[in-house]
């Protein structure tokens, strides 16, 4: 024999919000170029070019405010994809046309405002 249950309306805690939560937003994240003076503008251009496929035009650009300004925000990306440029710059290697140069320029990451 069938057993009646009540229907009755799911409970709610006091200061629970009930629905579908919200879309998570990725905050996005810079890399940042910093100048040095061991690294030529033809380096920096073509690091730029191999690691983010930036324009020469581009490249150009960052290589002038990076040396006027001391740093130069190349991308903004996710966080993940950031900490992988700037692995990527840091290994790129030293500059061949620099005999002092003993390695990659650095990069920092850091949120986007």
């Amino acid at each position: 024999m069938p057993v009646a249950v009540p229907e009755c309306e799911p409970a709610v805690l006091p200061g629970v919000k009930t629905g579908s939560p919200a879309p998570r937003t990725m905050r996005p994240w810079n890399v940042v170029l910093l100048n040095d003076d061991d690294h030529s503008y033809d380096y920096v251009i073509e690091m730029l070019q191999a690691v983010f496929g930036h324009s020469v035009e581009l490249a150009f650009l960052f290589a002038v405010e990076v040396d006027t300004t001391g740093r130069v925000i190349v991308d903004t990306t996710t966080k993940e994809r950031a900490e992988l440029k700037q692995e990527q710059i840091h290994a790129y290697g030293p500059d061949p046309l620099i005999p002092r140069c003993a390695g990659s320029m650095t990069a920092i990451i850091e949120p986007a405002e």
